[in-house]
């Protein structure tokens, strides 16, 4: 497989159209232009990964190896062996000389995964090697230079660790160097029904499967709904409806009744929860505009999308999901 393209990578897996969104494209492409230690802080599911891959793809190290590494997995025995590498009898079981992950993503990006689970002894190891990017095989007599981009990603605050004593001061700095913070999807307005549609494309595609919708019930669901795990529960939701699915449209009963249970459950307290009440008022905002607009416009879904300043296919969603009527134009 050819090099992969940093923007085309981008439009494949990094959609979204919300302002925190955009706004952190711009800072990936800005930062993929130098060759700084990246800290990517982010709830789980918000896509750290992907932004890692992202930087990496749209940089000069694009030819070479991005190799991700879950700091979570790796036993505190085995730390210096699985960066560093080993020479042939440096220990009972190496039988062969091995490269560490450091070798492995030689000239490219080593994207270390979950910081926040390194022991305090792999935490002193990543410093070491953070300094000066030096380092030697285990066993070997002579140390060697690395030429690698450290990428570091967590879901948790680094600060408020260091403040509690469970992270070293001096590591965090080194690796915050540069820093990108993920918004979680409910920060996002707008960008779930887009994620949704990307993904059952793809998936519909995947499994040979004919074209899915959502109905209009599953768009208000989207907005509706916090999705808690992020876009990475909402793409395994999409893919058990489009999996298990009978019919061209998708209802997402799953997360409807999540929706219902809490609805009931802010009943229960007597009063309205603050996102259904949002969603509410959002959703009777964009009735009442687009319904003015297509009026103003006698009902000429082009002009209407110009004088809102939208997207015509976006405009003629919500034409779509309000049951408004209109004309092409």
């Amino acid at each position: 497989m050819g090099v992969v393209s940093g923007r085309e990578f981008i439009q494949r897996n990094l959609i979204g159209q919300a302002p925190l969104f955009v706004r952190v494209l711009g800072l990936i492409e800005r930062i993929a232009n130098c060759d700084a230690t990246v800290l990517i802080q982010g709830e789980t599911g918000t896509g750290k990964e992907l932004a890692a891959r992202a930087i990496h793809y749209l940089s000069g190290r694009r030819p070479h190896a991005f190799v991700p590494v879950n700091c979570g997995a790796i036993p505190d025995s085995l730390l210096e062996s699985e960066f560093f590498g080993h020479v042939r009898g440096a220990f009972t079981d190496a039988k062969d000389t091995r490269e560490g992950v450091i070798a492995q993503a030689r000239g490219g990006t080593l994207f270390l995964d979950e910081l926040e689970a390194l022991s305090p002894r792999g935490q002193v190891v990543l410093l070491r090697f953070l300094q000066d990017q030096i380092y030697r095989p285990v066993g070997a007599a002579s140390t060697r230079n690395a030429n690698v981009r450290i990428i570091g990603s967590t879901n948790v605050d680094l600060a408020a660790a260091v403040a509690q004593g469970q992270y070293r001061r001096d590591l965090a700095f080194r690796l915050r160097v540069l820093s990108l913070e993920l918004p979680p999807l409910r920060a996002r307005p707008g960008d779930a029904v887009l994620l949704a549609e990307s993904f059952i494309q793809r998936f519909c595609a995947q499994y040979g499967v004919p074209e899915r919708r959502l109905n209009c019930r599953a768009l208000e669901c989207l907005d509706l709904y916090g999705w808690p795990g992020n876009v990475r529960e909402l793409e395994n939701v999409l893919h058990r409806e489009v999996l298990l699915g009978d019919r061209p449209e998708i209802t997402m009963a799953e997360v409807d009744s999540l929706i219902d249970g809490r609805r009931r459950a802010a009943q229960d307290d007597g009063i309205t929860g603050f996102r259904v009440a949002k969603a509410r008022a959002v959703a009777e905002f964009e009735r009442t505009y687009v319904a003015e607009l297509l009026h103003r416009t006698r009902g000429n879904i082009s002009l209407a999308a110009r004088l809102a300043g939208k997207d015509r296919s976006r405009l003629g969603k919500l034409v779509k999901k309000y049951g408004i009527g209109g004309r092409a134009g």
